[in-house]
């Protein structure tokens, strides 16, 4: 039986309140109008889905057109992966030359290809240094790498995929509440390997009248789009966290 044929599609983490992930992350098989991330990115696609939400969103400063669209990049690529890795034990393979990805009418990520189910791991993984390991090391560098080149900073690019990195930890963590003392992963300025970690202090959560608050430390300038609603308390930007 096929994967996508299963009623959980590419993993048994895509169900209940999960099972939209079946929609954003399956078998590169099965996404007909997915194109190969290493030539949507070289080839003008990336360029015109770009141009496109810029068109649709009404967005005139392409830094935050940029940034918003890497939001849905980010949002679809790690939540599944992470969901995933870390309620199935399944690793997904996702390097970034062996991926597709699909678009919306509007411009911004539908959907991502995977070219097979990955590995079924022995344990569950709980570090999140090790959780997120892989998606680092073999996706994450080279995608910040091309969005910096288009204009947005690689620290504002590390934000943005961190907010949704501790959203998919703190989800799937069962021995702590789901929110509080920050994450390893965003505290330490080292990896395990001694490289420097990209993560540190991108988020932090701070107690505000007795609730536990997480806040970014790099604006990612949805405010700069007509009709983007404000991230409310998770803005860097204290003059945006009561906007509208």
């Amino acid at each position: 039986m096929k994967m996508g044929d299963r009623p959980f599609g590419l993993s048994p983490a895509f169900s209940g309140e999960h099972a939209w992930c079946r929609d954003k992350m399956m078998l590169s098989e099965e996404l007909a109008d997915g194109v190969p991330l290493p030539a949507f990115f070289r080839g003008g696609g990336f360029q015109r889905a770009v141009d496109r939400y810029a068109e649709v969103s009404g967005g005139t400063d392409r830094r935050a057109v940029v940034s918003m669209w890497s939001l849905y990049y980010f949002s679809g690529l790690s939540i599944p992966y992470l969901l995933a890795r870390r309620l199935a034990s399944q690793a997904l393979p996702v390097e970034f030359a062996g991926m597709t990805i699909a678009l919306e009418e509007s411009g911004l990520p539908r959907s991502f290809g995977v070219p097979h189910a990955g590995i079924i791991e022995d344990k569950i993984e709980t570090d999140s240094f090790e959780a997120v390991g892989s998606l680092l090391e073999t996706h994450l560098g080279e995608v910040v790498a091309i969005l910096k080149i288009c204009g947005i900073s690689a620290k504002l690019c590390w934000n943005n995929a961190a907010v949704y990195i501790d959203y998919a930890l703190r989800l799937t963590e069962r021995d702590a509440p789901p929110a509080g003392p920050d994450l390893p992963l965003f505290v330490s300025s080292r990896l395990p390997d001694g490289s420097v970690n990209p993560f540190c202090g991108c988020l932090s959560y701070l107690d505000e009248d007795g609730e536990q608050v997480a806040r970014r430390k790099i604006c990612c300038l949805r405010y700069m789009l007509p009709g983007i609603p404000s991230c409310g308390k998770l803005c860097a930007l204290p003059n945006q966290r009561n906007q509208r």
